[in-house]
């Protein structure tokens, strides 16, 4: 009688263990195909493959920032590979054009010693962008906002820490246009 319990008692277990090895297996089948489908990156592919770059334009009143942010707007539009750039408008699917609105400069540290003069300041260089589809004339967005901001220390003087601090500045603004452009609107 207690051998015939017995064999129940395993049989139950043998069981068990199946519905148990059952229930993780259909649990990672599940998991692994809800993750499919996952693509790890910035989204969806841009809507063109070819942008040309059109020299920015500036209404700031900052020396050779045009250069300086068409340069490193370039640059990143390289770095992050999703398009190709050409050299003229004519080969472009898109054309953008960037243009600087705004410098501005705040006090955001004063010094130990003259609490009337700055030891840091927060630099704000805004943009407007304007992205356009070349082949149907259409804008896929127009003078969107891009700011960059970053802060200067002016230990060895206001113009030379600006004057080291605008090509980070430039540079950060390109990451933000490219994201403007490239990333979900």
């Amino acid at each position: 009688m207690f051998a015939h319990s017995g064999s129940f008692a395993a049989l139950r277990m043998t069981r068990a263990g199946f519905l148990f090895s059952v229930l993780c297996s259909l649990t990672a089948v599940l998991c692994f195909t809800a993750c499919a489908h996952y693509r790890l990156g910035p989204g969806a592919a841009p809507k063109f493959s070819t942008l040309f770059i059109a020299p920015v334009t500036t209404e700031a009143l900052l020396p050779q920032a045009r250069e300086l942010v068409t340069t490193q707007l370039r640059e990143a539009f390289l770095r992050d590979g999703r398009v190709t750039l050409v050299n003229s408008p004519a080969q472009a699917d898109a054309v953008l054009q960037l243009s600087l609105t705004g410098y501005d400069r705040t006090v955001a540290v004063s010094r130990q010693d003259d609490t009337g003069l700055a030891r840091r300041f927060d630099v704000t260089l805004r943009a407007q962008a304007t992205l356009t589809d070349r082949r149907t004339k259409q804008a896929f967005f127009t003078q969107r906002p891009v700011t960059a901001k970053r802060g200067i220390f002016t230990d060895s003087g206001l113009v030379p820490a600006e004057f080291q601090g605008l090509p980070l500045l430039a540079e950060q603004l390109a990451v933000e246009a490219t994201h403007a452009v490239l990333d979900t609107w």
